[in-house]
């Protein structure tokens, strides 16, 4: 399943297409550009293509140590869309739950806005 949800915001004529793929034998939601082209040789490390006009991906389940196990197709829509968007971390070691917003990332694809005391 490959769905377009939205215009890259890093490159000109990109589309963010979403799909499920296996990484280490467990399935996740990932956000590529259509200009980014990744393979893989053991299912583990992705690497860009040399023909890859573009870099951009989120891993759904880029989140997982904080409690979060995917990020959805409607939070990266929104993020897409140039909206908040506020989601529940856990904290394995303190045992505390936190809500903090998240922002798209060029390099990363998400990143946690960890300042803010919501």
């Amino acid at each position: 399943m490959n769905k377009s949800i939205g215009k890259c915001p890093f490159c000109s004529d990109g589309e963010i297409i979403y799909s499920k793929i296996l990484v280490s034998g467990k399935q996740t939601n990932v956000y590529t550009c259509s200009n980014a082209s990744w393979y893989s040789e053991d299912g583990e490390m992705f690497e860009l293509s040399k023909n890859a006009t573009c870099s951009f991906r989120i891993w759904g389940n880029s989140l997982q140590k904080w409690g979060k196990r995917s990020i959805t197709p409607k939070e990266v829509k929104s993020l897409l869309q140039g909206k908040d968007v506020k989601i529940k971390l856990y904290s394995f070691k303190t045992k505390k739950e936190y809500y903090k917003y998240i922002c798209l990332d060029k390099e990363y694809g998400i990143s946690v806005i960890w300042e803010t005391n919501i």
